[in-house]
This record gives C-alpha cells, sequence and structure tokens, in this order.
C-alpha cells in the first residue's frame, strides 16, 4: 500500500468515527441498560462454550454497549472471564482474570482494568467494543490500534480457535467501512436484535 493510499485510508477512518461516534450516541440513548439482557440472551444463544472456557469483555466506557450482563452469565456458568489491559503503546493487550465484583483501577485512555496481581490468562472469545461494523465484518475502532495487534498476535498464536466477537447496538451498522491491511475483521457481532457470523477474509 503506498504513503498515498495508506493517508487516504486514516483520513476516510476519522471521517468515519464522527458520524459513528453520533449514530453510537442516539442508539445508546434510545436503549442504554436496556439492551443489556437482550445482548447476553443473544450471546449465549449463539455460542456454545466448553467449560472453563476463558472469555474477556471491557468496562464500557462513553456510549459503548454494555457487556457485564454477558460477564455476570459466563461467571454464573462456571466459565473463566477476563479483561483487557494496556501494557504498553503499540503492544498488544494482556488480559487478566477479573470476576463480577472485584477491583478495578484506572488504566490508560479511561479504561478501567484488573489490578496487576491478577492472573494473566489467554482469551478463547474476546468481546471487542467498537464505534461500527459493517455487513462483512469490519469494525471501526479509536485509532490506537489495540485491539488490532492484540487479535492479529492471537490468531497468530492460536489460530482459528481465537474468536472475536464485536457487542454493539444495532444502530451502529453501516454500509462499508474504510480498512487497512492491519485491520482485523470480527467473526461475530452481536446486537440487541441478535448475533451475526461472519465470513472471514
Amino acid at each position: 500500500m503506498s504513503r498515498t493510499q495508506d493517508t487516504a485510508i486514516i483520513e476516510a477512518k476519522k471521517r468515519a468515527r464522527i458520524a459513528a461516534r453520533d449514530r453510537r450516541s442516539a442508539a445508546q440513548g434510545r436503549l442504554g441498560r436496556d439492551a443489556a439482557p437482550a445482548f447476553a440472551r443473544h450471546f449465549f444463544d449463539a455460542f456454545a462454550l466448553a467449560p472453563g472456557s476463558v472469555i474477556t469483555a471491557y468496562l464500557p466506557i462513553s456510549s459503548e454497549a454494555d457487556p457485564m450482563a454477558i460477564l455476570k452469565e459466563a461467571a454464573a456458568r462456571g466459565h473463566v472471564c477476563a479483561m483487557p489491559c494496556v501494557v504498553a503503546r503499540g503492544e498488544p493487550l494482556v488480559f487478566r482474570r477479573w470476576q463480577p465484583g472485584d477491583l478495578l483501577i484506572d488504566g490508560p485512555h479511561g479504561t478501567r482494568q484488573p489490578v496487576a496481581e491478577a492472573a494473566v490468562v489467554e482469551p478463547q472469545l474476546v468481546i471487542v467494543p467498537l464505534l461500527a461494523f459493517d455487513k462483512v465484518g469490519r469494525r471501526l475502532g479509536y485509532g490506537g490500534g489495540y485491539y488490532d495487534r492484540t487479535l492479529a498476535f492471537l490468531r497468530a498464536r492460536g489460530g482459528k480457535q481465537i474468536v472475536a466477537v464485536g457487542l454493539a447496538f444495532s444502530g451502529q451498522e453501516t454500509d462499508e467501512l474504510p480498512e487497512h491491511a492491519a485491520d482485523q475483521r470480527l467473526d461475530w457481532i452481536v446486537t440487541e436484535r441478535g448475533a451475526k457470523a461472519f465470513q472471514l477474509r
């Protein structure tokens, strides 16, 4: 990819993020916490997880879709829950074990993450935050590249065993998103309306 093409994609993503933030905020304003039980129901309808599977999600910030109902149900079913931790700029995320009710501390970029003493685990399923998604599984993030680096790292180590699930309001879907060569697509999307699998490249 040429520098001109790379610059054009970066600029297209910047424009897409402005519109995507507005759509997500509007969707969250309409649905709010009422969407959380639907997220959990559709998630567990879609995934028959092996006992003790490691699932990671995030503590929502701003208008992000809330995965806490999924984690609470996962913990009740005996699965191992975890949350992402930023260890260094430009590095993949590290996942530390966390159960609902455990302490969270301040992390970079307004995030909250488990304490440093929490055990590091490697997930089989990663629930990913996003600004927007499209019909083929492209995901628009915030521009830091943390989840793209992390998914690339996990997929290189674990292959198809790693499942990346976007969690979003249905109003966050858009027709087509700009994509860089390093971007990692989603395997699934879960919204308040249902769950859908994507056919990856």
